[in-house]
C-alpha cells in the first residue's frame, strides 16, 4: 500500500517547489479543484508538475465545469500535455453550468471519446453529509461504466472501513479501491492550510474535516500508523481490490514523506 500510495496536495503558490523539494517522482500527486482559484489553478500546477516528470492526477470538478464545450477544452488542453489521469469529484461549489454530479460530467467523457485512461470518482467510508449511505453506494454502481477507480474520502475507523468495502463488493462493484488516509501533520499547520485557501471555501474545508481537526489535536499530528495495521486485515482480502494509498498531504509533503520512507524502512526490516 505504501508503495502505491499518491499524494494530494492543494494548489497554492508554494505547492510546485515543495513537491519538486519532498516528493519523489515515483509517486503520483493529485491537485485539487479549488472554487475561490479556478480550474485554471489545478491544470497550471498540474502541468508544470508534469512537465517535471511526475504522474498528476488534476481533479476536474463537475461543478465547476460550466458545459461541454468547457469540458472538450478541458480534455484537450490536458491530453496535449500527455495527462492521462483525472480525479472526477462533484466538487463543493455550486454548479456552474450542465454538470450537477459527478456523473453527469463522466456521461460527456465517454461521448467525447474517453480522452483519459484513469478516471477516478469518490467514496464514502462514512456517511455523508447531504446523502444518504444507499445513495452513495448506488453512485459507485451508477458510475462503473466510467471510472477506473475508488478513492475513498477520510476515515479514522477500521471498521468502518470495513464494512464499506464488503457491502460495496457486494453490490457488485469491482473497481479498484485507494484508501485515503491522512498525512502526519500537526493541527496547527492543518488551520493555518486552510486559511490560505480562501475564506469562503476555508469555511466548507473546515466543516467537511472537522472530524480530522478533532483526531490531529493530539500532540505530534495524526500519522495513520495505527490505522493501517487495524486495516492491514481487510486490505489484504483479495476480494477487496485495494490497490495502494491516497495520502491526503494538506501540502505537509515534508512530514509525509519522512514518514511514509520511515514506515517503509520498518516494514521491511
Amino acid at each position: 500500500m505504501l508503495e502505491q500510495a499518491r499524494y494530494e496536495v492543494l494548489p497554492t503558490p508554494s505547492a510546485e517547489d515543495r513537491v519538486l523539494e519532498h516528493v519523489p517522482r515515483v509517486v503520483a500527486v493529485t491537485i485539487t479543484a479549488s472554487p475561490s482559484k479556478g480550474l485554471d489553478a489545478t491544470f497550471d500546477l498540474a502541468e508544470r508538475l508534469a512537465g517535471h516528470g511526475y504522474t498528476v492526477v488534476p481533479h476536474v470538478a463537475a461543478r465547476m465545469v460550466r458545459d461541454r464545450a468547457q469540458l472538450a477544452a478541458i480534455c484537450e488542453r490536458l491530453t496535449g500535455k500527455e495527462i492521462s489521469r483525472i480525479f472526477v469529484p462533484a466538487g463543493d461549489a455550486d454548479p456552474a453550468g450542465d454538470y450537477p454530479d459527478a456523473l453527469s460530467l463522466l456521461q460527456d467523457l465517454a461521448e467525447l471519446g474517453r480522452p483519459f485512461a484513469h478516471v477516478g470518482v469518490t467514496g464514502y467510508p462514512e456517511s455523508h453529509p447531504t446523502i444518504a449511505d444507499d445513495l452513495t453506494v448506488q453512485s459507485m454502481w451508477d458510475k462503473r461504466r466510467y471510472a477506473t477507480h475508488v478513492v475513498s474520502n477520510l476515515t479514522f475507523d477500521a471498521a468502518v472501513v470495513r464494512a464499506w468495502i464488503h457491502r460495496m463488493r457486494a453490490r457488485g462493484i469491482t473497481m479498484p479501491l485507494l484508501l485515503g488516509v491522512p498525512g502526519p501533520v500537526e493541527r496547527a499547520k492543518l488551520m493555518s492550510m486552510a486559511t490560505k485557501i480562501g475564506v469562503g471555501e476555508s469555511t466548507r474545508f473546515l466543516m467537511k474535516h472537522r472530524r480530522t481537526l478533532v483526531r490531529l489535536a493530539a500532540p505530534g499530528g495524526f500519522t495513520g500508523e495505527s490505522f493501517l495495521a487495524k486495516c492491514a486485515p481487510t486490505l489484504s482480502e483479495p476480494t477487496a481490490l485495494v490497490e495502494g494509498l491516497h495520502v491526503y498531504t494538506f501540502n505537509q509533503l515534508a512530514e509525509t514523506e519522512a514518514w511514509r520512507q520511515d514506515l517503509l524502512r520498518r516494514l521491511q526490516d
